[in-house]
């Protein structure tokens, strides 16, 4: 038996491309459900919330094949907004400057024109410094990563980037300073959502051809005896493992780990989220289906509308909202629980979202892990923990498990490669 940790996205699409195989497998997932950061919950019974934002956008094609086939789905054109200093911005900001006063454009402009010539960039804060110049690198996604990614951008590296920024020439920004544009300058060309179900409900073809054992936290993984205890006093025992689990959580469940592997699982930097979730007795307070946010006197990085990525996450006539807070260890939470709401209620109303009579329900929960950090030593840390996976046969897969930038499509085929490589081990 092939036994998966984690009944997240990339456990259960291992399990499922396992299973279309005839290989006997067992995915083991600690919370009452499936789901992992995919997971959604509800509020007063009749507000539904994922766990972050998750809208799906990717291009390949048996991924959306499956999808298609697991549930309908709505189709999002990728209109997003920043908030910056009381100004809203589309999305992408350096294309869309228009809103922004005239003093401020100029110093963008001018120090767009006049960035430095950086060809080998060092960290993050120089990347953004050779495509955008100091002033909007600094006050814009510099702010921005400060509170998403809690550390500072020269403590980062750039080999998450991807295509994941707009880069202007100096004539798309000028325009893009003059007037609105109605051009989509974002990365992506459309977002898909469930009509029914939260974002999980794409999963469900998958979930529902797959063995999944909820409520089965992992205590201890004896690899001598290939064994598995479980905190509610059982155990298994498999041939091949297969890991999704975060891997400092993995490895401190290793019986006999080496030091030099503990250790370098201590060092490995991600955030943590909190989120803040509002229910509103009004169909028409959200405006937009996401949007950022850069002033760090306001401490979510970002906030998206469940109810407009689907009707059935919100009763009739009600609408909703979520906000994205992080920390670390590097940088601690300021505000947590009922004090973290409060401030929430009290900047978004003078945003301009809501108001506090608007408000029927809201909520408060934590994930320990949201994203991957990408400081300088995440790289040397990751390949002594892969290294001695690779030595023990153990299988590592999806965020966590690869300690990379993934996201759920990523995830899922993250799961289907491991799979595959178990397969053409057998």
């Amino acid at each position: 038996m092939i036994a998966i940790l984690g009944g997240g996205v990339s456990g259960i699409s291992a399990g499922y491309h396992l299973g279309l195989r005839g290989i006997e497998n067992t995915v083991f997932e600690k919370k009452p459900s499936w789901g992992g950061l995919c997971d959604n919950f509800t509020v007063d019974k009749k507000y539904r919330f994922d766990y972050f934002v998750h809208l799906s956008f990717g291009d390949d094609e048996y991924l959306n094949k499956v999808f298609s086939k697991s549930t309908d789905y709505n189709i999002h054109k990728p209109i997003g907004y920043n908030f910056y200093h009381g100004y809203w911005i589309k999305h992408p900001a350096q294309n869309n400057l228009a809103s922004l006063p005239a003093e401020v454009k100029t110093k963008i402009i001018l120090d767009f024109i006049n960035r430095p010539d950086i060809t080998d960039p060092k960290n993050y804060n120089e990347w953004l410094l050779a495509q955008f110049g100091d002033f909007f690198a600094k006050n814009l996604p510099g702010a921005y990563t400060r509170k998403y990614w809690t550390i500072p951008a020269n403590q980062m590296t750039t080999d998450w980037l991807g295509p994941r920024f707009s880069l202007p020439p100096l004539e798309k920004l000028l325009k893009g300073a003059f007037e609105e544009q109605q051009e989509n300058y974002y990365y992506i060309k459309e977002m898909r959502y469930p009509r029914k179900g939260g974002f999980k409900a794409f999963l469900q073809k998958m979930a529902a051809k797959t063995n999944i054992h909820t409520n089965k936290e992992v205590v201890l993984i004896d690899l001598k005896s290939k064994r598995i205890d479980f905190s509610d006093h059982s155990s298994v025992y498999y041939e091949q493992l297969v890991s999704s689990l975060p891997l400092p959580e993995l490895i401190k469940r290793i019986k006999d780990v080496p030091s030099a592997v503990l250790e370098a699982s201590k060092k490995l930097l991600n955030t943590s989220g909190q989120l803040v979730s509002l229910g509103f007795n009004r169909p028409d307070i959200p405006k937009n289906l996401w949007f950022y946010i850069y002033d760090e006197d306001i401490l979510p990085a970002r906030a998206y509308s469940p109810s407009l990525e689907a009707l059935d996450n919100a009763p009739a006539d009600k609408s909703s909202l979520q906000f994205e807070t992080y920390f670390s260890k590097k940088k601690r939470a300021k505000l947590k629980g009922g004090a973290l709401i409060e401030h929430i209620v009290e900047k978004g109303a003078k945003m301009g979202l809501f108001s506090k009579n608007d408000i029927e329900v809201s909520d408060y929960r934590e994930v320990k892990y949201a994203n991957v950090i990408f400081d300088f030593n995440r790289k040397k840390n990751v390949a002594i923990i892969h290294e001695y996976f690779d030595e023990k046969k153990i299988s590592y897969i999806g965020r966590f498990g690869e300690w990379a930038y993934l996201w759920s499509n990523h995830c899922i085929l993250s799961g289907k490669r491991g799979a595959e490589k178990l397969i053409i081990d057998q």
